[in-house]
């Protein structure tokens, strides 16, 4: 085992498939020169030259356009963004061709691109920068979205993204590529679609995803302090859902909360509490509780950012709830 940050391992994952498969390259803002904004494709250019790692201009329909195309002859680009609310720019060629291409043809293309970047808040940046577009992208047909919390998770699953045939959004957070964490030395792959059980409980289900799962795990130490047991589920993939891992662990407790760093209208939240009251109702002893950002832009005070984002004593609140205390 050896320990990294979650920029290695993200930079592990995209060089160990290249070194693989010479069809795959990476492109995107910043990612040759300088390292990468968040310096997750650090020493690639050094490794693989211009024409395997390309900086793009400030142009993200331009460059997701490109990426399409040239997936469907053959290659396999990666794409960074240098966060996903730049994606709105090049979402066109997202939603409208890289998603539907296979089928608009008949079978006679695919797509196989990974969509990767930050997602969500990072602090103090402003309303058009801190907006999660997990719900957005997986409410598109033909479309793969990845959110890992951690860097294990990010490693694995962005080397299943990378081999897929399809195209994957591939989410990350500002505020994670510096998380540290034991790897193993050795190549592994997670596959997609997989939720992870984080932490085993038997009172209460926490589903979570991304960055936000932290403040679960905070708030299942301080209820452990009460002899409140938690369990914490960790969709890792928004898009195909491990709907399963989700009955199974709410059969076992009888009550969940979701907690999600996005909107509250129309969310994954949302998606999961239709498919337990569909299949899973009447093991329920409570009703479903659901934690999200506030339903507003996003702050830039930090004294307002505070109350808008989702943190452990809302989790904590939101448990006693359903548990009646």
């Amino acid at each position: 085992m050896k320990t990294v940050q979650f920029r290695e391992a993200i930079c592990e994952a995209m060089s160990e498939e290249m070194r693989r498969d010479e069809s795959i390259y990476l492109m995107g803002e910043e990612v040759a020169e300088y390292n990468g904004a968040y310096k997750a494709s650090k020493g690639m250019l050094d490794e693989f030259g211009a024409k395997r790692v390309i900086d793009t201009p400030i142009a993200e329909l331009g460059f997701a356009g490109v990426a399409v195309g040239s997936a469907m002859n053959g290659n396999r680009p990666i794409v960074e963004y240098m966060t996903f609310n730049f994606s709105l720019v090049g979402i066109d060629q997202i939603i409208n061709n890289a998603a539907k291409i296979r089928q608009m043809s008949g079978g006679q293309f695919n797509c196989p691109i990974v969509f990767r970047g930050p997602t969500a808040s990072a602090g103090q940046l402003g309303a058009t920068h801190s907006q999660a577009f997990e719900n957005w992208f997986a409410n598109t047909p033909g479309l793969k979205v990845i959110v890992p919390s951690n860097p294990y998770d990010a490693k694995g699953l962005l080397k299943a993204a990378i081999r897929d045939d399809d195209p994957v959004i591939f989410m990350e957070s500002e505020q994670m590529y510096g998380d540290k964490m034991e790897i193993p030395e050795g190549e592994y792959i997670i596959p997609i679609g997989v939720a992870d059980i984080k932490r085993e409980g038997t009172d209460v289900t926490i589903v979570s995803f991304g960055k936000i799962i932290k403040e679960a795990y905070k708030a299942a130490e301080e209820l452990a302090k009460e002899n409140i047991s938690v369990e914490i589920v960790d969709l890792r993939t928004v898009r195909p859902m491990d709907h399963a891992a989700i009955i199974a662990s709410v059969k076992k407790t009888n009550r969940l909360v979701i907690l999600e760093e996005a909107w509250p209208f129309a969310s994954v939240s949302s998606e999961i509490t239709y498919r337990i009251q569909e299949e899973a109702f009447d093991y329920l002893d409570a009703p479903i509780k659901r934690i999200t950002t506030a339903d507003t832009p996003a702050p830039y005070s930090p004294v307002l950012f505070e109350k808008w984002i989702p943190n452990y004593k809302n989790v904590i609140d939101a448990v006693k709830e359903v548990m009646y205390l």
